[in-house]
């Protein structure tokens, strides 16, 4: 790195930052495109109200610049005073820290805001300073969390080869599962079924065949989505939002930026009867992935959630050469429609060296429960024996 190299700053938010300085560390050229960590998203988020001091996140962005005052590297930061949003649950920490007397909260969280997706969080292009930048932004994180007094830093949903550097650090490794869609190059939806065994075959197309009885299913994306669409989906992901959460984590604010911003990133899959749309779910488009974020309905019927957010998805995987889909957090029903398990990772630090201990107690123990699980189900997939599961 060069030697000149200032020290980490912070921004607290990413207004603060010009997207032509980001989204080179983002989304550098060479490495799967990511919408979750682009500058549009993730400033989406921010000025829409959604993720603000207000509710809860306040911008703690760390930056190294270079000695021209060029972005280098960033990791996305918040001070959170709560854990809603974040799908690696630690609520159960809070409460334990809290009844010793202590306070669980604020603490730092990097992620991406109300997205349990798998990504990048130390933003560096490749090159000679990269594993020095990367070092040098979990250091940066650490000293914040001192400095601040917080109880607690979190990364959720590293990429699998952070976690040795983070536990160099002194993090401690979480585990947990998600259902992935993967393709193994196919041609068409049959294509797929015929990798399943007779039996899981038969189901799936009796599921498609119930949820599409009287209705049309239409892909909208790009220039095509406009603030009517949005409105109609809004509505399912309130209802949604409202029974799932108690308090859906977007407003209406949010979905007019994303569109304006990244329409070509967005796929919508609306369930029609005749010209009304009775569902709909909002997926994000990477080069390698599609990425199923909400879903609702005015009309629940049967296998329709399926068919809307997991089978569509995979048309459009397969239509466009994308390689995986995934389908959003937990799910074990997932896995009969052909989602294989996959193993998920996050990283703490706790500042309390007493506290610190049990919760490393606790995730040795989850650890080898998620083992077992992961062993339990790859063995259940719906592919035949005589094909590898993908």
């Amino acid at each position: 790195m060069d030697a000149a190299l200032p020290r980490i700053s912070l921004a607290a938010s990413l207004a603060s930052v010009s997207p032509a300085d980001w989204n080179p560390v983002a989304n550098p050229p060479g490495l799967a495109y990511d919408p979750f960590v682009s500058w549009e998203f993730l400033e989406a988020m921010e000025s829409s109200g959604a993720a603000s001091r207000r509710t809860g996140w306040a911008g703690q962005h760390l930056l190294v610049l270079d000695a021209g005052g060029r972005l280098r590297g960033a990791m996305p930061v918040w001070l959170k005073s709560h854990s809603r949003g974040e799908f690696v649950f630690d609520q159960s920490w809070a409460e334990a820290w809290e009844r010793a007397g202590g306070s669980y909260y604020p603490k730092l969280l990097s992620a991406v805001p109300f997205t349990p997706v798998t990504g990048r969080r130390l933003l560096t292009a490749p090159g000679p300073d990269e594993a020095m930048i990367r070092t040098a932004l979990v250091q940066g994180a650490l000293e914040l969390a001192k400095q601040t007094g917080v109880s607690s830093l979190h990364v959720n949903f590293i990429e699998p080869e952070l976690a040795p550097l983070l536990e160099r650090e002194g993090m401690l490794i979480r585990t947990d599962q998600q259902f992935h869609w993967v393709n193994a190059g196919y041609a068409s939806f049959d294509d797929f079924l015929s990798t399943l065994t007779s039996e899981k075959r038969k189901n799936l197309r009796k599921e498609r065949a119930k949820a599409q009885g009287g209705l049309t299913f239409r892909h909208i994306t790009g220039e095509e989505i406009t603030e009517e669409h949005l409105d109609i989906f809004f509505d399912f992901y309130m209802d949604t939002g409202s029974r799932k959460w108690g308090s859906p984590y977007l407003n209406r604010r949010t979905f007019s930026i994303l569109r304006e911003r990244m329409a070509k990133d967005i796929l919508f899959v609306f369930a029609y009867e005749g010209e009304t749309a009775i569902a709909g779910a909002m997926n994000m488009i990477g080069s390698e992935t599609l990425y199923g974020r909400y879903w609702g309905c005015i009309d629940a019927r049967p296998m329709l959630h399926f068919e809307t957010c997991y089978y569509q998805a995979i048309d459009y995987a397969i239509a466009h050469g994308l390689k995986t889909v995934e389908a959003g957090a937990q799910g074990g029903h997932k896995l009969a429609r052909g989602y294989g398990p996959v193993m998920t990772y996050s990283a703490h630090w706790i500042a309390h060296e007493g506290f610190r201990e049990a919760v490393a107690d606790y995730l040795r123990r989850e650890r080898a429960a998620v083992d077992a699980d992961m062993a339990f189900l790859h063995e259940r997939t719906p592919f035949r024996k005589d094909q590898s599961s993908p």
